[in-house]
């Protein structure tokens, strides 16, 4: 199975709480912490809804 990089760019003070059980959910949770995980259609739909706070840096 393919993985991607995943990299938190921005802080989630501020944030609603579901965004920020996302971004722990891909197991972020600083600013540039950095997480390779399964790319799968669930971890997709979980970077869409936090990609203001997210950016995918290598496959």
């Amino acid at each position: 199975m393919a993985k991607i990089v995943v990299k938190q760019v921005k802080s989630t003070i501020g944030r609603p709480t579901a965004q920020r059980k996302v971004i722990a959910a891909l197991g972020l949770g600083r600013i540039g912490k950095t997480r390779e995980i399964e790319d799968t259609p669930a971890v997709r739909g979980m970077v869409a809804k936090v990609s203001h706070l997210v950016e995918i840096v290598g496959k």
